[in-house]
C-alpha cells in the first residue's frame, strides 16, 4: 500500500490544540502567584485571589489539552515532514520531548505542592477541593518542596517554549522551509 503524501500543514485540530495550549500555558505562567505558599500560610484564602483561581484552572486545562493532544497525535492524519540536517533534527526532537513532558509534569507538581502543604485547589466556577488526602503525608508528597519544583519547571517550560518559537522563526526567515507556516492557524501568502 502506498504511503500518503505528507501534507505541508498540520491538520486543523493539531493547530488549534497547539495554539490553545500555548496561550493557556503562557497566561497561567503570567498569573502564577509568586509566594503562593507564603500567602496560604498567612491565611489568605486562594478563592479570593483571581490570579490563583485562573492559574490553577488554566493549569488543569493545559493538562487536559495535553492529554487530548497526545491522543490526537496517535489518531491524526499524517503530519508534515521537513528535510533538515541531523544537527537540527535531534535538538528539535529533544525540545519537543521536553515540552511534552513539562506540559504533563507541571500540573502534577502543582497538585503535589497543594496536597503536601494542605492547600485547597481552587478553580473557576467556585469549584474547590479542600484536601488532596492521597498526597498529604505520603512519601511522594514529602519527597521535595513541590512548590519550588513547580516554579523551576514553569520557568523551564517558558524558556523552552521561547527557544521553540525562535527556532520556528529561524526556519521561516532563514531556511524558508515552511516549518512555521505548517503550524500557523492561517495560511501565509
Amino acid at each position: 500500500m502506498a504511503q500518503p503524501m505528507p501534507t505541508p500543514r498540520y491538520d486543523p485540530i493539531s493547530r488549534a490544540l497547539h495554539w490553545l495550549t500555548a496561550i493557556a500555558a503562557t497566561i497561567a505562567f503570567i498569573l502564577g502567584p509568586g509566594g503562593f505558599g507564603r500567602l496560604m500560610h498567612d491565611g489568605v484564602d486562594p478563592a479570593t485571589r483571581l490570579d490563583i483561581v485562573w492559574h490553577e484552572s488554566l493549569g488543569l486545562l493545559v493538562f487536559a489539552m495535553t492529554l487530548l493532544r497526545l491522543l490526537w497525535v496517535a489518531l491524526r492524519p499524517g503530519k508534515p515532514h521537513f528535510e533538515m540536517p541531523m544537527w537540527m533534527r535531534v535538538p528539535a526532537l529533544l525540545v519537543h520531548g521536553a515540552l511534552w513532558a513539562l506540559l504533563l509534569v507541571l500540573p502534577l507538581t502543582a497538585l503535589l505542592a497543594l496536597g503536601s502543604e494542605s492547600h485547597p485547589l481552587t478553580l473557576l466556577g467556585g469549584v474547590r477541593v479542600d484536601q488532596l488526602p492521597w498526597i498529604a503525608g505520603s512519601p511522594l508528597g514529602e519527597a521535595a518542596d513541590w512548590g519550588d519544583v513547580h516554579g523551576v519547571l514553569g520557568d523551564a517550560l517558558m524558556w523552552l517554549a521561547g527557544l521553540h518559537a525562535l527556532a520556528a522563526l529561524y526556519h521561516h526567515f532563514a531556511r524558508k522551509d515552511g516549518v512555521l507556516a505548517s503550524m500557523l492557524p492561517w495560511r501565509l501568502k
